[in-house]
């Protein structure tokens, strides 16, 4: 990238950025990823099978999946395989859901033992047909992970329950440590990313985490490459500092199937440097910014970064 090209961001918060037509859309050479492999990853692996278990690492093609297995890390999927939404940037399929497994919850926390982790993320699909969201889920799989890995960091990636309080509020008064959900894009895609969802449910959601309980570390994530303007994805990130959202991550969107959305660009790493400055000048207490970063990708180094640096205070002490 000329240097020459990196984004300037007015008095007004205004940025001179427009995507480039003629940008191609073949994979660059900074997006590339090494086969998943070698002992750990394959030990994770098979844990996975033997409980019966679905990851979202596996779920969604994460592009770091050998990085984190092969560190002994995981972002384990709860409730099944199958989403309600069909997100149009999303690899799990689509469908009705099978009867929610109340024995999951402990399952997940025996693997989370098993693994002996100290930071653990736990996120779901979308639950629609339940009036709850499947929230109930969340809170059993906190309580047990409690219970069986004390000193555990627990972090959910919750779906936005449609903006139910009261489903947020059964996750809350379980206590995890940091609260996730994404908002994936700027509120002019929604309807084509997310077709159905809100953008008032997300942020309903961040803000709402925050009122209900003071205590916790709110996160949310942001892909780009899917056809939005500079200036909307600063607006989109100034609306989540008006939520009070302490951690931001944001990645390239990769197309995972000819079905899904194309990408409509490539940003280059000076540019994810750029959203990077430009969150922290906002007042984000980290942002992860990257072409191949993902919600959870790194959370357990962040939260144990800002805990050493004493900007954060957490329920269970960051090791």
């Amino acid at each position: 990238m000329n240097p020459d090209s990196i984004p300037v961001v007015d008095a007004n918060g205004e940025s001179n950025w427009k995507p480039d037509p003629a940008y191609p859309r073949r994979r660059p050479p900074w997006i590339k990823v090494r086969a998943p492999s070698g002992a750990t990853y394959e030990h994770v692996r098979k844990l996975m099978r033997a409980k019966t278990l679905h990851t979202v690492c596996e779920e969604a093609q994460c592009p770091n999946i050998g990085e984190c297995w092969g560190k002994g890390t995981a972002t384990f999927l709860m409730m099944g395989d199958t989403c309600t939404r069909s997100c149009g940037f999303c690899d799990i399929r689509t469908g009705r859901p099978a009867p929610l497994d109340w024995a999951e919850p402990n399952r997940v926390a025996e693997a989370v033992r098993a693994m002996g982790l100290e930071h653990v993320v736990i996120t779901s699909v979308n639950r629609d047909e339940r009036p709850d969201g499947g929230a109930p889920i969340f809170a059993m799989v906190i309580r047990r992970n409690r219970q069986l890995q004390p000193g555990c960091i627990i972090e959910v990636l919750i779906p936005d329950f449609k903006g139910d309080e009261a489903a947020l509020q059964t996750v809350l008064h379980a206590q995890p440590e940091i609260l996730n959900h994404n908002v994936e894009t700027v509120p002019r895609l929604f309807r084509v990313v997310q077709p159905q969802d809100r953008y008032e449910w997300a942020m309903a959601t961040l803000r709402n985490a925050r009122r209900l309980d003071p205590e916790v570390l709110t996160k949310s994530g942001i892909m780009v490459g899917l056809g939005e303007q500079m200036d909307e994805l600063l607006a989109t990130m100034r609306d989540l500092r008006k939520c009070d959202v302490d951690i931001l991550t944001v990645g390239q969107y990769l197309q995972p199937g000819r079905k899904h959305l194309p990408v409509e660009r490539f940003y280059t790493p000076q540019e994810f440097d750029f959203i990077r400055e430009q969150g922290l000048a906002m007042g984000f207490r980290w942002v992860e910014s990257g072409p191949l970063v993902r919600s959870s990708y790194r959370a357990g180094e962040q939260v144990r970064a800002l805990s050493q640096r004493q900007e954060i205070r957490l329920r269970v002490a960051a090791t």
